[in-house]
């Protein structure tokens, strides 16, 4: 990923199989229950279009109702078990690396930053979110 822009990178290894991580990754009835950087936040909708040009939306929101935003984008590039790279609607791109370990997956996730919130501030929010959902596929199994 090169661009104009600084790039974000964050990491974790979830303790299962790359077909769960991956499953758990993609369907929205997952989704709905790991898409969330706290507790006071959740993700009442979730929808994807999984192929490269189709779109996903999951809708954001505060639990208390005081704000909520959709995060939305389009893939670019998929290869099963291993990469998906897509474009969220304000044309920043993402890049998801799936490293399947004998009884593990390593998930590496590059993002372009964006201008409105502090870098540390993106980083901390993003990892919330994997962190999250590391723990989500972890309970599940």
């Amino acid at each position: 990923m090169r661009t104009g822009k600084t790039i974000i990178t964050i990491e974790t290894t979830v303790d299962a199989g790359v077909n769960r991580v991956w499953k758990c990754w993609t369907s929205p009835e997952h989704i709905i229950h790991w898409n969330n950087a706290s507790d006071d936040w959740h993700t009442p909708h979730a929808e994807n279009d999984f192929r490269v040009g189709g779109s996903f939306l999951a809708r954001m929101e505060a639990k208390d109702g005081s704000f909520g935003f959709d995060f939305a984008g389009a893939y670019n590039e998929i290869k099963p078990h291993e990469t998906i790279k897509y474009t969220l609607f304000d044309g920043r791109k993402v890049h998801i690396y799936f490293a399947s370990g004998k009884d593990s997956t390593t998930i590496v996730e590059s993002f372009e930053a964006e201008d409105e919130n502090p870098i540390e501030m993106q980083k901390a929010g993003w990892q919330s979110i994997l962190d999250n959902f590391k723990k989500y596929v972890e309970s599940t199994i």
